[in-house]
């Protein structure tokens, strides 16, 4: 007797959007499952059952968990708890695994009658003397290479053969058959859950997770990454706009714009007024930065901190300390004083090298003579005398020194 559960189709002839409804569908009825258990469930159905499964997911589930074959199941006629029921307690996945089971001991066809079969000639009595022993000598040999050079019957596993003696449920026949399924390829390797309506999070009943969205979020472009995954925007593609929107019809957007000004004040305080490093520490780019600086009207409150910064590196007075700076090129192209702090900084060497300079011999020892003086490593010095500009001037000068003057 035919199985009501038998493959009617190839699972590569179930239509996208009817496996991507049933994808959503389970999902909603919190049994998510992957492309090919899908397909392969709406496998069992015929083609012209397609208007039936949508008519089932478009509507909200009666019942959770429900998988994919718990949606064909119901389509059977089964009622959606009794489905939800069988979901949990794992019975679609031990009818997967009978069935297979059962699929494999399948005996193998007969052989057709026109194949020809090599039999073993009977062996000879033992009572016919000699020719009879060398005949039934023969047979055991022959009997022997038979043996040998016949396709062996791989044994079943203990679990397989327990599992097949369990009773089905319900005296139904369990024919969920497993199928050799080709490996997913291209769109058809993972099924992406449809995002919902902007509308969805308008609603009142969306405020905790938007809440919970804003937990996470430093600011709202982060907010708005996290959102467009999941909701459309009201034209497309989620916008910013539509999140300050959202924002304020649940009355958070006042809050969550007085987090966002701490959030960047405080980037700016540990990256010492370099809005590169500020934008790399908020995950912004340049231009998102600028841009949440605008909205936030912070410009001046943020300048007022650059220029503390500026001030700072300009006057300090410790060598060691603006020769590091030297070195930090891009932070000072970022506060707008590299020009600046470095000609600061050449004119304060040149008057220290010229108390040390009737002393010198060449260029190591007079940074040397620099840096013991005045607490700074040798090292930093020379090479401040590369960057600035000054080590060609001063190898000159040391040389016409050393020179003796002729009379």
């Amino acid at each position: 007797m035919t199985s009501p559960w038998q493959r009617r189709r190839q699972p590569d002839d179930v239509p996208t959007p009817v496996a991507v409804a049933v994808s959503d569908f389970c999902r909603r009825a919190k049994s998510p499952a992957p492309a090919p258990e899908v397909r392969e469930a709406l496998a069992l159905l015929a083609e012209d059952d397609d208007f039936r499964v949508r008519t089932l997911t478009d509507g909200e589930p009666e019942a959770s968990p429900l998988g994919p074959f718990a949606v064909v199941d119901i389509l059977r006629g089964t009622a959606p708890a009794l489905a939800a029921q069988r979901q949990a307690c794992g019975f679609y996945d031990v009818a997967r695994e009978l069935a297979y089971v059962r699929e494999e001991k399948t005996p193998p066809p007969a052989p057709a009658p026109n194949v020809p079969v090599f039999a073993t000639p009977p062996a000879a009595e033992e009572g016919d003397g000699k020719a009879g022993k060398k005949a039934g000598k023969a047979a055991k040999q022959e009997a022997a290479v038979q043996e040998r050079i016949a396709p062996r019957k791989r044994a079943t596993p203990e679990s397989d053969a327990d599992a097949e003696s369990l009773p089905p449920e319900d005296g139904e026949d369990l024919g969920f058959l497993r199928r050799d399924l080709p490996r997913p390829r291209g769109r058809f390797t993972r099924v992406e859950a449809p995002r919902a309506s902007f509308m969805e999070l308008t609603r009142l009943s969306t405020k905790p997770a938007v809440e919970g969205a804003l937990e996470g979020a430093e600011h709202r472009f982060a907010l708005l990454r996290n959102l467009s995954q999941r909701y459309n925007g009201s034209r497309g593609e989620l916008t910013l706009v539509d999140v300050e929107n959202v924002l304020k019809d649940h009355g958070l957007l006042e809050a969550f714009t007085e987090k966002e000004k701490n959030q960047v004040l405080a980037a700016y305080s540990d990256q010492r007024g370099a809005a590169g490093r500020v934008g790399w520490s908020l995950g912004l780019s340049p231009s998102e930065l600028q841009r949440l600086i605008s909205v936030l009207g912070i410009g001046d409150e943020v300048e007022a901190l650059r220029e503390r910064f500026r001030r700072e590196a300009l006057a300090t007075s410790h060598l060691t300390h603006r020769l590091d700076l030297l070195g930090r090129e891009k932070y000072l192209a970022d506060l707008g004083i590299q020009r600046k702090f470095s000609d600061s900084l050449r004119k304060e060497l040149e008057r220290l090298v010229a108390d040390e300079f009737p002393e010198a011999t060449e260029l190591h020892g007079l940074a040397d003579a620099v840096g013991r003086k005045h607490g700074a490593p040798a090292e930093l010095v020379f090479r401040a005398f590369e960057r600035l500009g000054l080590a060609d001037g001063l190898r000159k000068r040391l040389l016409a020194s050393a020179t003796p003057s002729t009379p």
